[in-house]
């Protein structure tokens, strides 16, 4: 009898001292608790979108509503209008492609390789002004839409370039990679006469200070994309925009809030020789004080200017984690997407670092590093 009423109260002990801890830390993690049910702000604040370059694709615009990245990057192709023999400048245009892409359930944010800027005003040849006229008229029609980011680059001729399209990396994933030693010997374009890095920016300073005032006029933001790989030259031809010192003479050619950059990280990351690269968060804080970061190529690599591959976003030489922070620290508001993503097992490799299902893991990566810095700062 003793013994049964020793155990039952030996029971109800226990029962009370669990109860007991348990309250100890429900209490102790309410703050916890609050501060978990407190609303994160959706990626940053930022406006997370895909590249679209050859036009809409069913299979990626699905997987981006799925994934609820509803912004689109890309050109301005008349057939996506329905006016295949229109100009892509026209209002008429402009209106149809950015109706093409409601139609999917997104939004059309970044002009990426904008059309009428080509050879002629990066040369400075004969017709660049009625490129530059047109440019304008672009800036005007995209402002009316409220398209307001355009991504330009300063490479004639040659543009992107890598020498190899399918090297293996992480697990047999194909990246694309550049070696110089590969396009030694080529012979060099002659065709467009004598060429200096001086004419290259005299032509840049021409088109900036034609076009920027009617860019604040509509509020276009102009947005530089560096040189891919970032050297010196091509075949003879000059490249200009390969260093941070570059980007500093960009935005004071002509201070603008209309004169800014694309900070595409694996561009930056590849400047400089071998152990003099750039420091990523460095530069993302100093163009951001700035406030000259218009659009974000999230991606990274291993190497350096003249010899260098893509990787995974958790494979490279950046700290990616600090990297986002940065954008969160300086304010950064704007249109960011993943780039040059491996090709993985079950994808094509025939559009090199677009591989659908490359840009899945880039996305959850993304998403969990803004995660996690929000969660850092709550």
């Amino acid at each position: 009898m003793k013994e049964n009423q020793r155990r039952r109260f030996i029971k109800k002990s226990a029962s009370l001292a669990a109860f007991s801890l348990a309250g100890s830390n429900l209490a102790l993690s309410r703050p916890l608790e609050a501060n978990q049910a407190r609303k994160l702000e959706k990626d940053l604040g930022m406006d997370m979108c895909l590249a679209y370059f050859w036009g809409i694709e069913s299979r990626k615009t699905a997987l981006a509503r799925q994934m609820d990245v509803l912004g689109s990057v890309g050109g301005i192709n008349p057939a996506m209008a329905g006016l295949r023999d229109s100009k892509p400048w026209t209002k008429e245009v402009i209106k149809g492609v950015k109706a093409a892409w409601e139609k999917e359930g997104l939004t059309f944010k970044v002009v990426e390789g904008p059309p009428s800027l080509g050879t002629l005003t990066k040369l400075g040849l004969d017709g660049r002004d009625e490129e530059i006229d047109n440019f304008i008229t672009l800036m005007k029609h995209l402002s009316e839409e409220g398209i307001k980011v355009i991504c330009y680059n300063w490479m004639p001729v040659i543009n992107w370039a890598r020498t190899t399209m399918d090297r293996p990396s992480r697990g047999g994933a194909l990246v694309s990679a550049f070696d110089i030693e590969d396009i030694q010997g080529q012979e060099e374009i002659r065709e467009y006469g004598e060429l200096s890095h001086d004419k290259m920016w005299e032509n840049l300073r021409y088109f900036l200070e034609a076009v920027i005032p009617s860019a604040e006029k509509y509020g276009i933001k102009l947005a530089l994309h560096p040189d891919d790989p970032p050297i010196d030259s091509i075949r003879g031809i000059p490249r200009i925009m390969n260093s941070v010192e570059a980007f500093e003479k960009l935005i004071d050619l002509y201070p603008s809030p209309s004169n800014g950059i694309t900070f595409c990280q694996g561009s930056f990351a590849s400047m400089g020789k071998e152990g003099k690269g750039v420091d990523i968060p460095a530069a993302i804080r100093y163009f951001g004080k700035r406030e000259t970061i218009h659009f974000v190529h999230f991606r990274d690599v291993r190497g350096h200017s003249t010899n260098f591959e893509e990787t995974f976003h958790d494979d490279g030489k950046t700290d990616m984690f600090e990297a986002m922070r940065c954008y969160h620290e300086i304010g950064f508001k704007g249109p960011i997407r993943p780039d040059h993503v491996p090709t993985m097992a079950g994808d094509s490799n025939e559009k090199p670092g677009y591989s659908t299902i490359g840009t899945l893991f880039a996305i959850g990566y993304m998403r969990g590093l803004m995660e996690g810095v929000q969660k850092l700062n709550c």
